[in-house]
């Protein structure tokens, strides 16, 4: 659904993470992936599941999960919890600030599993 940012060209590896029933719509779930900490939302309105860094660039702090889930327009977003700023969950890009961003990863949903993509190294 969305692209790995730091392995353009590279096939990411998908790992289990979760059942898709275990994510509530629009409500963030935090995750180690391969020793990355992602955020996962499950939006209400398509179904989809976004995968992105679940480390706030603005503060280092791991909260991006425990975020406000919303839309500007028709451009699904998450609201940090601490200074508010507002990431596209498609693209990762902060809407408030066009030179900062969150890392996004491929999810794939099998047979009601969630599987993120990691970038394969080696």
């Amino acid at each position: 659904m969305t692209t790995f940012l730091d392995a353009p060209g590279a096939s990411p590896t998908l790992v289990p993470v979760c059942r898709l029933d275990d994510l509530h719509p629009d409500r963030g779930a935090a995750a180690l992936v391969d020793g990355r900490q992602v955020a996962l939302f499950r939006l209400a309105d398509t179904g989809e599941v976004r995968a992105v860094s679940h480390r706030d660039p603005f503060t280092g702090a791991n909260v991006i999960a425990r975020g406000l889930v919303g839309s500007r327009g028709d451009v699904a977003i998450v609201v940090s919890p601490l200074h508010k700023q507002a990431f596209d969950l498609r693209t990762g890009r902060c809407l408030d600030d066009s030179d900062v961003a969150l890392d996004t990863y491929t999810v794939d949903v099998v047979d009601g599993v969630v599987h993120v993509g990691v970038p394969q190294t080696g």
